[in-house]
């Protein structure tokens, strides 16, 4: 992968960046989305903020061999602290990395977001924290999309500030509202494995000395609503 060629994951995020955005992706590593994007002449100015030097030292290196340090501006900063207000930015990105980390950089950056901004984010684990983030600070999500690459499945979502109260149950948290709705096969494969391993857990539970029945009890109320899911229409 490079900025030439994405992954596939990073390609479905890069697909949810509208032409002309002013864009900020947070932990940028290599900065491979925004120079894929710059050199697609899909943003002309484009923030790569990273945490740690040695990420950001990979970003700008690569970011100067692309020859885009006029559009692209590497930053060392936690979080949204790498966006100005003068940068203007109108999309973020934050890929890459758990439900609790990307919402931890949402709530502790609040006084960096405008309130315009589109927010796309592929958590590689805890989507429903990710979901729960956005409802409660009202965050409309407007697309989502899952893909599998290399034995792994991801989970897009790309959602916008709603001038009212947003409300999602605690199934479509659980299984994203778009997702739920469309149950793609590669949804099935994820969920059918995720009960597969929570029905594992309550048989090593059911084979411990003393048994955790209210435990085992909230675990097969899960997997009951996944095979519901996964085995019903509509």
């Amino acid at each position: 992968m490079n900025g030439t060629h994405l992954s596939k994951r990073l390609q479905t995020v890069s697909d949810h960046v509208e032409p002309g955005s002013r864009l900020a992706d947070i932990g940028s590593d290599h900065a491979y989305l925004p120079i894929y994007l710059a050199k697609h002449k899909v943003i002309d100015y484009g923030v790569a903020g990273e945490v740690a030097k040695g990420p950001l030292s990979n970003a700008t290196k690569e970011i100067t061999k692309e020859g885009l340090l006029t559009i692209l501006h590497p930053r060392l900063a936690d979080g949204l602290s790498a966006i100005q207000p003068q940068d203007q930015i109108d999309t973020i990105t934050i890929a890459g990395m758990g439900g609790i980390l990307i919402s931890d950089i949402l709530e502790n950056g609040q006084a960096r977001l405008s309130g315009r901004e589109k927010l796309i984010l592929q958590p590689n684990v805890g989507e429903v924290v990710v979901r729960r983030w956005l409802m409660t600070h009202h965050y409309q999500i407007k697309a989502e999309q899952i893909l599998e690459e290399d034995g792994h499945i991801y989970e897009v979502i790309t959602a916008v500030k709603s001038a009212r109260l947003i409300h999602y149950s605690a199934k479509q948290l659980r299984f994203g509202p778009y997702l739920l709705a469309e149950k793609s096969p590669i949804f099935i494969t994820k969920w059918l494995e995720e009960c597969r391993q929570l029905q594992r857990v309550v048989t090593n539970m059911r084979r411990a000395a003393h048994e955790d029945t209210l435990k085992i009890q909230e675990i097969e109320q899960q997997i009951q609503e996944i095979d519901e899911v996964v085995n019903r229409e509509g």
